[in-house]
């Protein structure tokens, strides 16, 4: 009786790490993807300027959009959490919308080396942020399904594990960058 005891005993510890350890793979995972998403971010947020003053160049009646997005760039750059992220960045998002209508109006920028270039990169940033967001939103579902399921959610809420935020930054049209048509 006693060496059936010593046995449950003992592969309840197994499971405990197994989970334990699974658990601490996963967060170390969430925090690796969160950081793919910040690298994104901050290549945006670098861009930003340089868009900006390309643009101020060209225009000076845009003064206020062009403010605006300098002031949620720095919002973004600030921000100390996902939500917080999100909401910048989604703000950003659709300032820098508003300004690629804008650059429609000026037909010197749109020919400009230099905004082509500009807006190819940002392309490109958006188009790789939208993968890093995609993996990190997949490491933290991981994540999170593995603390919510049974007997796994005993050893999470045991260790302290708690649910991760999803990162979103409103929907599609939101979230892309409009194109210029030449």
């Amino acid at each position: 009786m006693a060496i059936v005891i010593i046995a449950i005993v003992v592969l309840c510890g197994v499971f405990y790490l197994f989970i334990y350890n699974r658990l601490v793979r996963l967060v170390n995972y969430v925090r690796e993807a969160w950081s793919g998403i910040d690298v994104q971010l901050k290549k945006r947020h670098d861009l930003i300027p340089l868009l900006v003053e390309t643009v101020k160049a060209y225009s000076s009646h845009e003064r206020n959009l062009l403010e605006a997005i300098t002031r949620l760039r720095t919002q973004g750059m600030s921000a100390s959490s996902v939500k917080e992220s999100e909401a910048a960045e989604i703000e950003l998002s659709k300032a820098l919308g508003k300004l690629f209508v804008v650059v429609e109006n000026y037909p010197d920028l749109k020919a400009s080396q230099n905004f082509l270039e500009l807006q190819r990169d940002i392309s490109k940033v958006e188009n790789d942020l939208q993968k890093a967001r995609r993996y990190y939103n997949g490491t933290v579902r991981n994540y999170n399904i593995l603390i919510e399921q049974f007997p796994s959610s005993l050893v999470a809420k045991t260790a302290g594990h708690s649910q991760k935020e999803f990162f979103d930054i409103g929907n599609e049209s939101e979230r892309s960058v409009p194109e210029v048509k030449m």
